[in-house]
C-alpha cells in the first residue's frame, strides 16, 4: 500500500523483493483494524458500527468473584463471532476455554483479580467489535464508572462502592491524579459530559481507594473509534503506522524504496547541472 499525497501522483514503478513483484493494495487489514491508503477509518469504522459488545452491570470496575454477562451484538448473522481477551498477564484467548460460560452470544464470566484486561468481540475473518476494559480489584473499594463510551451532552454518575457495611461513605473523587471534590453520599453526577471530561477516575474512601479507569467521551452524532484501551486495537494513527512497520518487513522495505524514489525523482528535477572545470574556462574566455 503506499500513501502518496502528491497532487499530481506520478505512475509508481513495481517493486520487487527477491524477483517476486510486491502487490499493491487500496486497503489494509492489521490485527483486524482496516486502514486505506488515504489513511481514512471510514472502512473500520463501518466494520465496527456493524457489531458491538454489551456489559451487564454497564461498568468496567467488579470486586472479586462478581459475575458480568458480556455479548456480543451483530447486526445480520452472527455465527462465527467469539467473546475474546487479552489479560494483563499477556493471556489472548476465548471465551469457553479455562474461562467463561458460553450462553448464545453471551459469555457469563465469574471474576478474578487475574481476569483482569480487555475483551471484545471478533469474528472469523477478523474483524472486530468496540473493546471494553475491565478490571477485577480485590481490595474494599471499586468506582463504578461507564464501561462504554459516553456521547458530549450525557449525564454521567460516577460512584463509589465499598463492598462491606456500611455501603455509603464520603468519598473522594479525582481525575488524571488531581482531586475533584469530595462527596458524603459517595457519588457525583456530571450534568453534561464534554471532551474535557475524558480522562482517568478513581475515588478513595476511609476504608481503602478504588483502581483507575478511563472514561471515554464521543463528539455527538460521531461514529466512536474502536477503544484506546485495547493494545491491538485502541491505536492512535501514529502508534497504528509504527505497529505497521514493525509487523510487516515488506510493507518497511517498501515504504524506504518509495521514498528513495521520491527524493530522486525531485532531486532530478530541480538540480541543476553542474558546470565542469572546463566550461568554466570557457565562460571565462568569453567575457574576455
Amino acid at each position: 500500500m503506499i500513501v502518496d499525497y502528491e497532487k499530481r501522483r506520478a505512475k509508481q514503478a513495481p517493486i520487487n523483493i527477491d524477483g517476486a513483484e510486491v502487490e499493491r493494495v487500496k486497503i489494509f487489514k492489521f490485527f483486524g483494524v482496516h486502514i486505506t491508503n488515504k489513511l481514512s477509518w471510514s472502512k473500520h469504522t463501518k466494520t465496527v458500527d456493524s457489531s458491538s459488545l454489551s456489559v451487564n452491570p454497564e461498568r468496567c470496575q467488579f470486586f472479586e468473584f462478581e459475575s458480568v454477562s458480556l455479548s456480543c451484538e451483530v447486526q445480520g448473522n452472527s455465527a462465527g463471532w467469539r467473546l475474546k481477551r487479552y489479560t494483563v498477564s499477556g493471556e489472548r484467548s476465548d471465551c469457553g476455554g479455562n474461562w467463561g460460560k458460553p450462553e448464545g452470544s453471551s459469555c457469563i464470566v465469574s471474576l478474578i483479580p487475574s481476569y483482569s484486561g480487555v475483551y471484545w468481540c471478533e469474528s472469523g475473518s477478523g474483524e472486530h467489535s468496540n473493546a471494553v476494559n475491565i478490571t477485577v480489584h480485590d481490595g474494599a473499594v471499586i468506582l463504578e464508572s461507564p464501561a462504554l463510551p459516553v456521547t458530549e451532552g450525557d449525564s454521567v454518575t460516577l460512584r463509589c462502592r465499598y463492598q462491606g457495611i456500611p455501603s455509603g461513605l464520603t468519598a473522594v473523587f479525582y481525575k488524571d491524579g488531581s482531586i475533584i471534590r469530595a462527596e458524603s453520599s459517595g457519588e457525583i453526577t456530571i450534568p453534561a459530559v464534554s471532551k474535557s471530561d475524558e480522562g482517568l477516575y478513581k475515588c478513595a474512601t476511609s476504608k481503602g481507594e478504588s483502581p483507575e479507569s478511563w472514561m471515554t467521551v464521543t463528539d455527538a452524532g460521531s461514529s466512536p473509534i474502536p477503544s484506546p484501551a485495547v493494545p491491538v486495537l485502541s491505536m492512535s494513527l501514529p502508534r497504528l503506522l509504527c505497529s505497521l512497520l514493525v509487523g510487516s518487513p515488506y510493507l518497511l522495505v517498501t515504504i524506504i524504496l518509495l521514498v528513495k524514489c521520491c527524493r530522486s525523482r525531485t532531486q532530478g528535477e530541480t538540480r541543476l547541472p553542474r558546470k565542469t572545470h572546463q566550461d568554466q574556462l570557457g565562460d571565462h574566455v568569453e567575457e574576455e
